[in-house]
């Protein structure tokens, strides 16, 4: 289902993303020119709900705040050189791994909030960028991530206790002496993880309001 960068209403207008509905019956609406915000709230919520949206997130408006928090995504960074060492490595993902790359990612992002089914489109560009990568150590797999422009974009354990050697090996693709991040508040597990590592929250980038 392709995405509506700008939905236009009497009330105002509006990002509308609608590529997860088929994946996790989720939409997500950024909310831009506001002239009448109940309005457009519902112009947005009727729409998402007629697609198959369950749950509609929102962003871009202070009066969001009546609707309930689900989740801030916020920058985090820490200095490359105190993660410290791992005997993990990085195998790149390639045309004949994407699959398995994908079906792991698929399978732990249902579990992470607000989180973004990865589909072909995104196959094609993680392959065309070369950021996809698996962590092992010998044969075991470790985890999984995405590295790009300085950042970690996202990453997963698929081991117990694997996810600071998944930080750490994936650290080492960054050519910068710190570590970038982005990570949902309601994501506990993975903040705490950060924290211990030495990671500081440094922007809160957007709050997303559940309105639906």
């Amino acid at each position: 289902m392709k995405d509506i960068p700008m939905f236009t209403t009497p009330y105002g207008t509006a990002g509308l993303i609608l590529r997860e509905i088929p994946y996790q019956e989720e939409a997500y609406v950024r909310l831009q020119d506001v002239t009448d915000l109940q309005g457009l709230i519902k112009e947005c919520l009727d729409f998402c709900k007629a697609v198959g949206a369950q749950r509609v997130y929102a962003t871009g408006h202070r009066g969001l705040e009546a609707y309930p928090l689900s989740t801030a995504i916020v920058s985090m960074v820490c200095q490359k050189d105190s993660l410290g060492e791992t005997d993990a490595a990085l195998w790149p993902v390639q045309e004949n791994t994407a699959a398995e790359f994908q079906r792991i990612y698929n399978e732990k992002i249902s579990h992470v909030p607000n989180g973004a089914w990865m589909d072909q489109v995104d196959i094609r560009e993680m392959l065309t960028r070369g950021d996809g990568y698996f962590v092992h150590r010998g044969e075991t797999l470790l985890g999984i991530g995405r590295v790009y422009d300085g950042y970690i974009l996202w990453l997963a354990a698929v081991q117990k206790g694997a996810g600071a050697d998944v930080v750490k090996a994936l650290a080492t693709a960054l050519h910068t002496d710190t570590v970038k991040l982005g990570v949902a508040t309601a994501n506990q597990k993975a903040n705490k993880l950060y924290l211990q590592l030495g990671f500081l929250p440094v922007e809160e980038k957007s709050r997303w309001y559940q309105i639906l």
